[in-house]
């Protein structure tokens, strides 16, 4: 990977909950393991009218409630805060942006600007950014979602965005990208010669996909309402982790090969017909419940008023090409779930014949689950014989050969997704982020499938909290046979 590191970082949002939580811990620990550039300064932005002291505090803090203990080093953390500068900046006011390039003068070194916004802003942001000299040659832009609502508000911010930084110089933020276990999906897939021969129609029954929060609302009730669970965790992260099991092997590990092959798998999915949407999605939205014991409201108690957007949904989708024709690929995402988990499991079509069914012996389909969170490993169940005569027929029994990444890698330290994400963006490896094509097709297939549910007056249906969705999920599966993946 040709490296070519800037001088200079620009957070905007520095105040907010992400930067608290993720990025001064993460740009710590790339401090503390010395893998930021000597002599990189970083100047956070945001309303709050800080000085460099007074941020400089607000960052320690922040450092010293969610860092882990033995990351923990006095000595260290004061030369990191010695790197952080602080300019307050309104993006909505046309004169903040001047004592904002002021502060961090001359950018012939580089300069990696982090925007987290909301999409509403993103348009001053910019037009700001470019009118003071922050968006020239020397200068990339890191851009967090939410990128848009749908087709046509993606392609206006990333026409305003174009205006000042070309494709080359953009860096969407997908931040589960960052996470090693989706990194191994890729050396799982090209890097061992066994599975390539059966990862496609002819060796793969189907392929399931879950995210599942146990949280609700929390902070997010004005975004989330807007948003949904469609566009909050469909679009992007479940869309990501379905292109990097479907796409064609690339050339290369780097960022225009591995974004062309997924950008294929996007065109590919076959786009849902209003009159198919009641019956391959389900949406649903919480009702009250127990999660982990503790009693908690319902969705639109919890809001305050009367909703339909959904808390929940699940997919059956499609790419259409010849390597994965007639595979489903069932989707789910909910708040509020009987447990927090991300993973897929991809299940392998059953042998063509079984020469122990004479015998008693019953075989099950191998399956190869992929766990993401909370714990990573990577388990593959096998069917094996259980020991005995077997003067009373053959028994098989489904074992799993687990790889578990936090044991085999427990002398390594794991890093926070933003971490990777971070580096690569103050690096200029696009590798691990999101291409516009890529964006404009996910939204395309998304707004599609809103369409259906508009069409049809399509409401959520009621669930319990702390269960696994609306009982109309597990018909989705169960029709075709196939039973969801639940710990």
């Amino acid at each position: 990977m040709h490296r070519n590191p800037v001088a200079k970082l620009l957070l905007f949002g520095a105040t907010g909950d992400l930067a608290q939580r993720m990025l001064l811990p993460s740009l710590y620990g790339l401090h503390a393991d010395g893998l930021l550039p000597e002599g990189l300064t970083i100047t956070g932005a945001a309303r709050h009218d800080h000085d460099d002291a007074a941020y400089r505090t607000f960052a320690r803090a922040a450092l010293d409630e969610y860092l882990k203990d033995d990351r923990k080093d006095a000595g260290t953390i004061d030369a990191f805060l010695e790197r952080v500068h602080y300019q307050p900046t309104d993006l909505s006011d046309p004169a903040s942006f001047q004592p904002l390039a002021d502060k961090i003068g001359d950018i012939s070194g580089g300069l990696a600007i982090y925007l987290s916004t909301a999409p509403s802003l993103f348009e001053s942001a910019i037009e700001g950014l470019h009118k003071v000299g922050l968006a020239g040659e020397t200068v990339r832009v890191g851009l967090e979602k939410p990128l848009g609502y749908d087709l046509p508000t993606s392609r206006e911010i990333n026409d305003a965005v174009a205006k000042a930084f070309p494709e080359n110089r953009t860096y969407r933020i997908d931040h589960y990208l960052g996470k090693e276990t989706v990194q191994n999906i890729l050396a799982l897939r090209f890097g061992n010669s066994f599975f390539e021969p059966v990862w496609n129609a002819q060796g793969i029954d189907n392929v399931q996909i879950t995210i599942s929060e146990t949280v609700g609302l929390e902070e997010r009730a004005g975004y989330y309402e807007s948003a949904g669970a469609l566009r909050d965790m469909v679009q992007n992260h479940i869309l990501q982790l379905l292109a990097l099991i479907a796409m064609e092997p690339p050339a290369r590990f780097e960022g225009t090969d591995v974004r062309d092959e997924k950008s294929k798998v996007f065109r590919s999915l076959r786009l849902i017909k209003p009159e198919e949407a009641p019956h391959v999605t389900v949406t649903g939205q919480y009702a009250e419940g127990a999660v982990n014991g503790k009693f908690v409201k319902s969705y639109s108690e919890e809001l305050g008023q009367t909703s339909t957007t959904e808390t929940f949904v699940a997919i059956k989708a499609h790419v259409d090409n010849w390597r994965w024709q007639g595979v489903p690929f069932y989707l789910r995402t909910g708040k509020r779930m009987a447990a927090r988990g991300s993973e897929i499991a991809i299940q392998f079509k059953a042998v063509p014949h079984s020469m122990f069914a004479g015998r008693g012996g019953l075989l099950q389909p191998n399956m190869l689950i992929i766990r993401l969170q909370p714990e990573e490993h990577v388990q593959l169940l096998v069917m094996a014989k259980e020991p005995g005569l077997d003067r009373e027929g053959v028994r098989l029994r489904e074992v799993p050969l687990n790889l578990s990444l936090d044991a085999e890698f427990a002398g390594t330290r794991r890093r926070i997704a933003y971490e990777r994400l971070l580096l690569d963006l103050i690096e200029g490896d696009q590798t691990l982020f999101v291409r516009r094509d890529e964006v404009e097709a996910q939204w395309t297939w998304i707004d599609a499938i809103r369409e259906g549910w508009k069409a049809n007056g399509m409401k959520p249906k009621s669930y319990p909290s702390g269960s696994w969705g609306p009982s109309a999920a597990i018909a989705l599966t169960e029709r075709d046979g196939v039973t969801w993946q639940d710990d």
